[in-house]
């Protein structure tokens, strides 16, 4: 008997794999402050991102798709197309200066990226002042494909945020 419970338990240590990345959701809603570095341009790519401690969500805009003018509506940008949208993981908390110092600081570390296969970014421009547009942009079907083919489900990421530009 003691044999059988041996070979059991062997099994059961050896057959899982606690080294994989699990990512249950991506949620960052709940972050309101969207950073960049440097001034937002409507004649450069824009790079945008949101930190959630060890986490942070990247969307990358292509030129010219924040204007100073006012839209009609919400103007559609589509990921992985126009737009790009990634999810990075880090072995600790991460800041401002991963992303802006050149060159990066050595910690933290990437545990792992993905980016997203599909969906679309939509901004709205409005006028605040006579010099100054506000963009709200709101991300819709988002999908992140882990390496292994796991779609991360429940994204809790619809309100990007809002930012600002000036003529």
């Amino acid at each position: 008997m003691k044999k059988y419970l041996l070979i059991g338990c062997s099994l059961l240590f050896f057959g899982c794999n606690d080294g994989d990345l699990q990512i249950d959701t991506v949620d960052f809603d709940s972050i309101t402050q969207i950073q960049n570095c440097g001034t937002l341009s409507t004649k450069a790519i824009n790079v945008l991102f949101k930190i959630n401690g060890s986490e942070a969500l990247i969307l990358t805009l292509p030129n010219g798709l924040l204007k100073n003018e006012v839209s009609a509506g919400e103007v559609e940008s589509t990921v992985p197309g126009s737009s790009k949208v990634s999810y990075r993981i880090f072995s600790d908390k991460v800041t401002k200066a991963y992303f802006c110092d050149a060159p990066p600081p050595l910690t933290p570390t990437v545990k792992e990226e993905i980016e997203a296969q599909g969906g679309s970014v939509f901004i709205t421009t409005t006028q605040t002042d006579s010099v100054t547009f506000s963009h709200n942009i709101k991300l819709s079907g988002i999908s992140f494909v882990n390496k292994d083919g796991s779609r991360i489900t429940d994204l809790q990421i619809s309100d990007f945020g809002v930012v600002t530009t000036k003529n």
